[in-house]
């Protein structure tokens, strides 16, 4: 039975080399990325675009083609992870505008952009309230988004110092003893903040921030009877926290300070899960003024595409095994 495909032709304007490039990507890498995840053929030709397939998938095929050019313009470069990016708003509902449905960040060294429904939802949150939790997989930027609101508050001086905070637990390996000061001894656990901070606003300015204290990396304990003021807390990994000491850290904070706290309820590495202060606290915190919590989704995952499917798989492995038990 032959099967009837769609087809549209797009023409992309203004005609400019360059940007036509930067959109197919080297070998055409951008096109095949998006006729894989949306299932259409494309064909090109000068700026001209056949795309082949069902007629829903034809039309978000096209609106990634036309959308991302438009992107180009003041994009230097269009990596594949943009468009990887891009693909993962697409046929999700959308509650808001699409002017509304894409936040950015401001750094002086560019820009971070929200993309989706829940981190738009989250970035709002953490600009509005005072205590927020992005609660989510691993991969969904929770922590990334986090870290640029603080640097953003550090920017235009709405806070002095920015204070990274993450519980010393040992995911499964015994480390030993880890030499060298406070900061040394705490950084294999605070890597992904260094990384997303290295990012938007470069090494050597970073490592000036933390021998001035204006960066400060804190493991949970030393917390303990300290108040905080005029800062941007970040405690990442928070599924790993006690339930006193997530009590501890909600209540160590001051007057002009921010709090976002970041974890993964589904790798927690307490030796029993139930003593989670995460878990805890989105249970008696959820009803209160000026605390938000945004729940993250396996479809909110914007690392390499595999990790969503990954994700899944033990998701659905986890739901099996539960349902074995009844």
């Amino acid at each position: 039975m032959n099967i009837l495909l769609y087809s549209e032709i797009l023409t992309l304007a203004p005609e400019d080399n360059h940007r036509l490039f930067n959109l197919c990507g080297k070998l055409n890498e951008h096109l095949k990325l998006i006729e894989k995840r949306l299932g259409v053929m494309i064909k090109q030709r000068g700026h001209t675009f056949s795309v082949s397939g069902d007629r829903k998938s034809v039309k978000h095929a096209c609106d990634t083609l036309n959308n991302l050019y438009q992107e180009t313009e003041k994009m230097p470069v269009l990596e594949p992870k943009e468009v990887h990016l891009y693909l993962q708003t697409i046929g999700k509902k959308q509650h808001y505008t699409q002017q509304d449905n894409c936040m950015e960040v401001r750094l002086k060294k560019g820009v971070i952009t929200a993309r989706g429904e829940n981190q738009v939802r989250y970035l709002r949150s953490i600009l509005q309230n005072d205590i927020n939790f992005g609660i989510g997989p691993a991969g969904t930027g929770k922590t990334y988004i986090a870290v640029a609101c603080a640097l953003q508050a550090l920017e235009t001086e709405r806070v002095s110092r920015i204070i990274l905070v993450r519980p010393i637990v040992e995911a499964g390996e015994k480390l030993g003893f880890l030499p060298g000061d406070i900061a040394q001894k705490v950084h294999p656990y605070l890597k992904p903040l260094y990384d997303a901070l290295y990012e938007m606003m470069g090494f050597e300015k970073v490592n000036q921030l933390i021998e001035k204290d204006i960066i400060e990396l804190l493991p949970l304990a030393y917390m303990r009877g300290r108040s905080l003021n005029d800062s941007f807390i970040i405690l990442d990994e928070g599924q790993n926290t006690t339930i006193e000491q997530m009590k501890m850290f909600l209540t160590r904070i001051g007057f002009n300070s921010k709090a976002v706290i970041t974890g993964d309820i589904t790798q927690i590495d307490l030796s029993n899960r139930h003593d989670s202060g995460l878990v805890h606290a989105s249970d008696i915190l959820k009803d209160i003024p000026g605390i938000s919590f945004t729940q993250f989704q396996v479809s909110d995952v914007v690392r390499h595409p595999l990790v969503q499917t990954i994700v899944e798989a033990y998701k659905l492995h986890e739901n099996n095994n539960r349902i074995k038990k009844f």
